[in-house]
């Protein structure tokens, strides 16, 4: 996981919002459909800070407690840490931490994260082992 140092070394020139969790989760959703990916992908409704250093290309999110969100178009579990990191660009988000997909009893973390091709409405995810695997960009959507 990327530590606060990393997340402090980017918080100038930063877009940074605080304090009110509806806020943050809007601006939050705002970037991912800027950057081309799905405004679901970070479903925390206790944001209390959102980051966006757009001359890095890096966001963070911090919240109040690890959180477990069911995706359930893919049936897919995916568990957040209070603070989640990432690169970015159009399309993808790379250097991802704080993110973790459980597959099968074992919790994998997703590193990366990218839509290849947008017409083909799948959008991939790399965990750490390597493994990667696609799913409809439409189970990601704000709910």
């Amino acid at each position: 996981m990327a530590s606060s140092q990393t997340i402090n070394n980017h918080r100038e020139g930063a877009e940074i919002h605080q304090g009110d969790a509806a806020l943050c989760k809007k601006k939050a959703s705002e970037v991912l459909t800027e950057l081309g990916l799905p405004s679901g992908l970070f479903p925390l409704d206790d944001i209390e800070e959102f980051g966006y250093n757009r001359t890095a290309g890096f966001i963070w999110l911090l919240h109040k407690k690890k959180k477990e969100h069911n995706f359930k178009q893919i049936k897919q579990i995916v568990s957040y840490a209070t603070e989640v990191t990432a690169f970015v660009e159009k399309g993808k988000m790379k250097n991802i931490s704080g993110v973790k997909t459980r597959e099968l009893l074992i919790w994998l973390s997703v590193i990366e994260m990218y839509i290849e091709d947008p017409s083909s409405g799948k959008i991939t995810f790399k965990t750490g082992t390597g493994l990667s695997d696609s799913f409809p960009v439409t189970a990601f959507e704000l709910e």
